[in-house]
């Protein structure tokens, strides 16, 4: 219910925000309706989605699975969208699963007392 609010108290800002800017702003239905579906309706799910499978999950396990977010989304933009590979997502994505793995890596090892 928080992130319902928090979405909702972010639409005037994002209706005014185009105003502000001082260029010329134009609207499609088809626009529209994108938008509406792209955050309003695939936001909710994935949201919907999270917080159940948070349930099952251990705090280390939740974060790890927020941490290789960006590298699935630049995956399935990749994927579905035909979007390039650059050197530098390659780059970022590698730093990013290292450091989970490196995460993962020191949790599972025993601690030693000196």
């Amino acid at each position: 219910m928080a992130n319902a609010r928090n979405f909702l108290w972010s639409v005037p800002l994002a209706l005014l925000l185009p105003l502000l800017s001082g260029a010329a702003t134009f609207v499609t239905p088809r626009g529209l309706e994108l938008a509406v579906v792209s955050g309003a309706v695939t936001s909710g799910l994935g949201y919907a989605v999270w917080y159940r499978a948070l349930q099952r999950l251990q705090v280390t396990q939740a974060a790890v699975a927020q941490l290789s977010v960006p590298v699935i989304a630049a995956a399935g933009s990749i994927w579905l969208l035909g979007e390039s590979v650059s050197g530098r997502l390659l780059v970022a994505s590698a730093a990013v699963l290292g450091g989970i793995g490196l995460v993962l890596v020191a949790r599972r090892a025993p601690v030693r007392r000196g």
